[in-house]
């Protein structure tokens, strides 16, 4: 279906360094490194990865970093509708394999129209971080340290949710897993969607915007529902403290008032804002500083992409 060159470019391309490459091009089934660089040399593609490998991420770096947010939204939601998480096959890789704190059934209602949503999602999240980890074979990063206990309840103080002293779980009941769900849900949609401009390989990126669809379709779930509620009051503080983590720019969105309802947010032009990796990072690492690690990550992300944005970060 694809010759070897397509092959060759998109394998060069998922990989995170020479000897990824290497490994995957032998995985593939391509003869010899000395062939597979025939193959690609002096093309328009290799002159496209030696300038990532100057500055840029890589396509490989760029989706590893997605893998990271997979990973806790996979974990978040499987452990809501089952009470387990992601079996031990679908957490290894490059990097530390970290555990996972907290987490635990949550006592949907009988017939439950939030729990229907919440296997379909918990089965997406299940698939995106199958994908990904099949993309990029080899080069995928292990599951790192989740936090789902003191993270959450760290979020909801910061918010205003709760006071000192006391303690937010998500799993507790419906209404506190939307809510808990609605702290990092549209974080995943700018966050692909800051990333598709990064990336070079149309095959990866059309995957890439196919999640991303995926996501903004969660996200416009977990908003439509928690305004059916009329939990707009706690969905504002939420997107307050999203807001107050990732940038001078007012970005975030809550989900409207009582009176008019925003379960779409967007610019004037109707477009949906983006997010940097550095953005996403304040937001999940719950720090409007520049660090490693913290909040939903205690030892951080694992891939060359782990760095918080800090003060002065922009949105786009």
């Amino acid at each position: 279906m694809f010759d070897q060159k397509f092959i060759a470019e998109a394998l060069n391309r998922s990989a995170e360094n020479p000897m990824d490459r290497r490994l995957l091009f032998r995985a593939a089934g391509i003869a010899g490194i000395g062939g597979a660089a025939a193959l690609i040399a002096g093309s328009p593609a290799q002159a496209s990865v030696s300038e990532k490998a100057a500055g840029a991420p890589s396509d490989g770096a760029i989706l590893n970093f997605a893998l990271n947010l997979e990973y806790l939204e996979a974990e978040f939601y499987l452990r809501a509708v089952t009470g387990h998480g992601l079996s031990d096959r679908l957490t290894d890789g490059k990097g530390t394999r970290g555990g996972v704190t907290g987490g635990s059934k949550v006592p949907f209602k009988p017939g439950s129209l939030i729990e229907k949503y919440a296997k379909e999602i918990a089965a997406d999240e299940e698939s995106h971080v199958k994908f990904l980890r099949t993309a990029l074979g080899s080069a995928a990063v292990s599951r790192p340290q989740i936090d789902l206990e003191a993270s959450f309840t760290a979020a909801a103080r910061a918010a205003g949710l709760i006071k000192a002293g006391q303690k937010f779980n998500p799993f507790a009941d419906e209404t506190s897993f939307l809510l808990g769900a609605f702290i990092f849900e549209d974080v995943g949609v700018t966050a692909y969607k800051g990333a598709a401009p990064l990336i070079d390989n149309k095959t990866y990126l059309e995957a890439a915007a196919g999640i991303l669809a995926v996501e903004a379709y969660h996200a416009g779930i977990i908003r439509t529902t928690l305004y059916a509620l009329g939990l707009q009051a706690p969905a504002q503080a939420i997107s307050d403290a999203r807001d107050s983590l990732d940038g001078p720019t007012d970005l975030d969105q809550g989900i409207g008032t009582k009176q008019t309802a925003n379960l779409v947010p967007t610019d004037a032009n109707g477009i949906a804002f983006s997010r940097s990796a550095g953005q996403v990072l304040n937001i999940v690492y719950l720090t409007p500083k520049a660090v490693r690690e913290g909040g939903f990550f205690p030892q951080g992300v694992n891939g060359e992409i782990n760095t918080s944005a800090g003060a002065g970060a922009g949105g786009s």
